[in-house]
């Protein structure tokens, strides 16, 4: 039988402020690569994938291709969910964030080294899908733990500060990613670019990667996972464990007669802790996550990827217009990301979600206007405005709020399956519906619609989930 006697917690795990700030720069760099490889696949679909590896088809057709194509790592995301959140939420979160990090880094490298339709004909598209289905696996689990890693490391009154810089590594990464397809498209010519330009910031990626790896190896285990009472000698006990530690624990008050009045044992402390996360029903914060997620992935869908492509091809507009704007949108994102993860540990979670999400909903149809009005400088201002609200104001949010809402027990598989479910429903979806509507109407509108509807459904789940600001996240038990 496995023995599972744990004594009780003597305090916290002791972790110094070197080890805080590796946990950090760890977090913001695996989710800046993660943000990196995957905006430099929807620049590359919106720019030149569709010439690339889908050349037989007219223009709209091969659009809607690629952006179905960088849907499917969505998929490929949703089982790494699965697979990597049950890991990290047994083994650590260490290990799981070392694993993810390879995969995404050598699948993105090798995206870059693809021969091209013109050179292998169908087999390029269906090697560059495969390719996809390994970065997403990866990828389904590397936010979802850097944002566990970061917010079980940071102290209870400074968490959204903190959890933040989840938030700054997406930015991070978009931002690199499109500054070097901004400099591509600024240096390289039509032709360069579709013979090879295309290449580059792929195959650039692999540095950054062996540093992550590096960094990563060096890294201690979450505090929190540690000092969670279902967790022996670094391995968590199987809800069977569970039910037998509890078992022995109920014999034991029976055999003296049952519990004392007042008794505050270690041993009877532990029993509730581990009852009171074992027999809790789960489902409502799973769901109030995927309501909070909705919103902020939908919106950047639609702002980061579809609009890109949106610009280009029907508006006729410089290619290098969309992307200079996601550059000046993500360098302001450095401001707005720590100030909204301080005013939420000022104000709390839920009252800086509805602030903004109803402003993004306010502005959806402006920002809508002001990209079609023909000006290079309404357009510009319009999408850094919108990415900025609707997308990296909630990125903030989220990345501390969900962490919070869910019990140490399951948080890692349940984040990752709230962000990801979250992901495939409004992020990967979302633009192929998008190109489908504006094709089909010959207008704009129903991306302003799209928006608005997305930054709904958050505004609910706001009113629905409690406040978690400052929440123990030790305890085993969701916060609803």
């Amino acid at each position: 039988m496995t023995d599972t006697t744990r004594t009780e917690p003597t305090g916290p795990a002791s972790r110094t402020t070197r080890d805080l700030t590796r946990a950090a720069v760890s977090g913001w760099l695996g989710t800046a690569m993660e943000f990196m490889d995957f905006q430099l696949y929807s620049l590359a679909a919106a720019i030149v994938f569709n010439k690339i590896f889908f050349p037989d088809v007219s223009p709209a057709i091969g659009l809607i291709a690629a952006m179905a194509t960088y849907g499917v790592g969505y998929v490929a995301r949703l089982a790494g969910a699965v697979y990597f959140g049950r890991m990290g939420d047994r083994i650590g979160r260490k290990r799981v964030l070392f694993l993810t990090i390879l995969l995404m880094g050598a699948s993105t490298t090798l995206i870059g080294a693809l021969p091209t339709y013109a050179t292998i004909g169908i087999l390029a598209p269906i090697l560059l899908v495969v390719l996809r289905l390994v970065q997403g696996f990866g990828a389904g689990a590397e936010i979802a733990g850097a944002t566990v890693m970061l917010a079980e490391y940071a102290p209870a009154k400074r968490r959204g500060l903190v959890s933040s810089l989840v938030s700054l590594g997406t930015n991070s990464g978009t931002l690199a990613a499109s500054g070097l397809w901004a400099i591509l498209l600024a240096v390289l010519s039509d032709e360069q670019l579709l013979a090879w330009g295309w290449r580059l910031p792929f195959l650039l990626s692999f540095a950054l990667m062996i540093f992550a790896v590096w960094l990563r190896r060096n890294l201690k285990e979450s505090p929190v996972f540690e000092e969670r009472p279902d967790v022996v000698d670094g391995v968590a006990m199987s809800r069977t464990e569970v039910e037998s530690v509890l078992v022995e624990s109920a014999q034991a008050e029976s055999s003296r007669g049952g519990p004392a009045q007042g008794d505050s044992s270690p041993e009877r402390k532990q029993a509730g802790v581990l009852e009171a996360g074992i027999r809790q029903r789960k489902g409502k914060a799973f769901f109030v996550a995927l309501g909070l997620r909705f919103g902020q992935a939908g919106n950047s869908g639609l702002i980061q990827t579809f609009l890109v492509g949106y610009i280009a091809t029907n508006l006729h507009a410089d290619r290098a217009v969309p992307t200079d704007a996601i550059v000046y949108g993500s360098l302001l994102g450095f401001v707005t990301v720590p100030l909204i993860g301080l005013l939420g540990d000022r104000f709390g979670r839920r009252p800086m979600y509805v602030a903004l999400t109803l402003l993004t909903m306010a502005f959806a149809f402006p920002m809508m206007l002001l990209i079609t009005s023909g000006s290079t400088s309404a357009l510009m201002l319009g999408m850094v405005l919108g990415l900025n609200v609707g997308v990296l104001g909630l990125f903030s949010l989220e990345s501390v709020t969900m962490a919070e809402l869910f019990g140490s027990r399951t948080r890692f598989t349940q984040l990752a399956l709230s962000k990801e479910i979250g992901g495939i429903l409004a992020t990967a979806i979302g633009p192929v519906i998008a190109a489908s509507l504006t094709a089909v109407t010959g207008s704009w509108w129903p991306i302003a619609a799209m928006l608005v509807v997305y930054s709904l459904i958050t505004l609910i789940s706001a009113f629905l989930a409690p406040e978690t600001r400052g929440r123990d996240l030790v305890r085993l038990e969701d916060a609803v």
